[in-house]
């Protein structure tokens, strides 16, 4: 978890930092990710990077955390199944990512990253436990199309048309 020694950053500093941060992670999987890059490209010493994150998967998770907070910006919660909710949600979602400067990273994280980070699994599974079948089944079905289309968005119309016919059949069935 980010330390309070970064979060009591002055903000230029720590927006500095969360640039290059954001720039290696879109640059480089985790895998190949260096915190001598971070600390070089961020002119700060390899003291302060580890004063500020625990370690190189730590730094990774912050920022992933604050492109998620910023792409769910203004998008009201899954409560309860409405798959025309679901189908404008996944959509904003998508258009969000692909035009944010998160673009990069999310690509990342969705066809490299999301393997590499300790007990990411488990908390999401852990997430859609209480959730009934139906609602369950549209998350993981979100989840699945999201990635589809920032992996391959030439076929985005065709995961969407199918996403949503999806949902239409998981809203009949119950």
């Amino acid at each position: 978890m980010v330390k309070q020694t970064f979060k009591n950053l002055p903000s230029a500093k720590r927006r500095r930092i969360e640039a290059v941060l954001l720039e290696e992670f879109s640059t480089y999987p985790l895998a190949d990710a260096t915190v001598s890059h971070i600390v070089k490209n961020a002119n700060i010493a390899r003291g302060a990077f580890y004063k500020y994150f625990d370690d190189l998967i730590d730094a990774y998770v912050y920022m992933y955390h604050i492109a998620i907070e910023d792409i769910h910006a203004g998008m009201s919660p899954n409560e309860k199944f409405d798959p025309n909710h679901f189908y404008a949600r996944v959509v904003k979602f998508i258009d969000k990512v692909q035009y944010s400067k998160y673009e990069p990273m999310m690509k990342l994280h969705m066809s490299q990253n999301e393997y590499l980070i300790p007990h990411n699994f488990k908390i999401y599974s852990r997430q859609l436990l209480n959730m009934g079948p139906q609602l369950w089944s549209a998350m993981v079905l979100s989840h699945e199309v999201i990635n589809l289309c920032l992996s391959d968005p030439e076929n985005q119309e065709k995961n969407l048309a199918r996403y949503k016919k999806s949902l239409d059949i998981l809203a009949k069935g119950m």
